[in-house]
């Protein structure tokens, strides 16, 4: 059997699988993304349980054995967030977790910040961004005044609608926060808002950009660019990793667009990582509360990914996996601690193959990179001699 030289890497953004151990510690006690959708809206995605997702998640009776190799992962690393979990996927397994302001930013820092931008903010609680869109949207169009928010997570959220402060303006502001924050107080993520509409008629827009720290050590993503394997970061992939070991980034529209752009690259990128994440899951229905929502995402993405697995070559392994949970089913908009699936195909992928739990994301990684003979990373353990053939 060939060895595969093409990883295709799919990250369901927030497609946890029932909480850890430890999720008394974040309030995420019976969190259970998948498991608690499918008890209110029965799923219909026999792709994903054909690939063993049913071995992983109680979703009902039919449970066939994978047609390749399926595992569950916990997250070793302090936090819940998409930074952490991605880093963590591939080799850093953080030790402390991120800042994070359950009672906003203090007054000094939100001076600072609006002296260094020039204008004065509204907002600086901690709130769903739909929400504070809503409440403070007719005020910031009156104002022009930035709307600042935060969550459960290491987060400062600007929110601006597009005709009262333009997209690249949006973008200098949220420059300017990132020195401040991100930089100086090691928060993980500044992230664009913007949005578009009229008052109650409020949506955002595809133009969010995301601000995050360097990774604080070598990745999976550094080490193949290091060896001249390409890396294609699809999706906010290159936010993430603050463009890190990216030689070509993606931004798109939605989980749709990025299942076109994953098939695109399939055609023109023949060996390397092609490394996607799909947010709506996350940003349009976990952190709506949308559990009809979310349940028609997942239908949608199990029949776009039926469509996709015919396209794999002999030399391809594909991954589906997540980086948290964010249950809608629960009074909570934030994310979950939750373990994640890790569904894994491909002609030299044995079938039939479940591996349990494994201790951390890092595991990915290490898999990838014993897959591309690159040097091993500083976390997981390698489960590629399990898989292949």
């Amino acid at each position: 059997m060939t060895t595969p030289t093409r990883a295709i890497v799919i990250v369901m953004d927030s497609v946890g699988i029932g909480e850890l151990p430890d999720a008394a510690l974040y309030g995420d006690q019976g969190s259970n993304t998948v498991g608690n959708i499918h008890r209110q809206v029965p799923l219909k995605i026999p792709t994903l349980r054909s690939l063993g997702l049913a071995r992983l998640v109680d979703i009902g009776a039919d449970a066939p054995a994978p047609r390749g190799a399926c595992v569950r992962m916990a997250e070793r690393s302090s936090g819940k967030d998409s930074v952490t979990g991605h880093w963590e996927m591939m080799g850093i397994v953080l030790e402390k977790a991120f800042p994070t302001f359950p009672h906003g930013f203090s007054s000094e820092i939100i001076a600072e910040f609006e002296r260094r931008i020039g204008r004065t903010s509204i907002g600086n609680t901690v709130s769903s961004g739909t929400v504070i869109i809503d409440a403070l949207g007719p005020e910031h169009m009156r104002t022009g005044a930035p709307i600042v928010y935060t969550s459960a997570d290491s987060v400062f959220q600007i929110a601006a609608h597009e005709d009262v402060i333009p997209i690249d303006e949006l973008y200098r502001i949220c420059d300017v926060a990132f020195e401040l924050v991100g930089k100086g107080l090691g928060v993980g993520r500044v992230i664009a808002r913007p949005f578009v509409g009229r008052p109650g008629h409020f949506s955002r827009t595809p133009n969010r950009r995301d601000y995050a720290l360097q990774p604080f050590g070598p990745t999976l993503l550094d080490r193949l660019t290091a060896a001249g394997w390409p890396v294609v970061g699809i999706g906010k992939i290159e936010d993430l990793f603050a463009g890190r070991g990216v030689t070509r980034a993606v931004h798109t529209r939605s989980d749709d667009h990025g299942m076109d752009v994953i098939a695109a690259e399939m055609v023109t990128v023949d060996r390397g990582l092609i490394f996607t994440n799909l947010v709506d899951f996350d940003a349009q229905y976990g952190h709506r509360n949308n559990t009809a929502g979310y349940a028609q995402n997942l239908e949608h993405f199990d029949a776009r990914l039926a469509a996709l697995l015919p396209t794999l070559r002999d030399t391809d392994l594909l991954v589906v996996t997540a980086d948290h949970g964010n249950d809608p089913t629960t009074p909570s908009t934030d994310h979950a601690r939750e373990y994640v699936p890790v569904l894994i195909a491909g002609a030299a992928v044995r079938a039939g193959v479940e591996l349990g739990t494994r201790e951390t994301f890092a595991d990915l990684g290490q898999t990838l990179a014993e897959l591309f003979h690159v040097a091993p990373l500083e976390h997981g353990t390698s489960f590629l001699r399990d898989i292949l053939s």
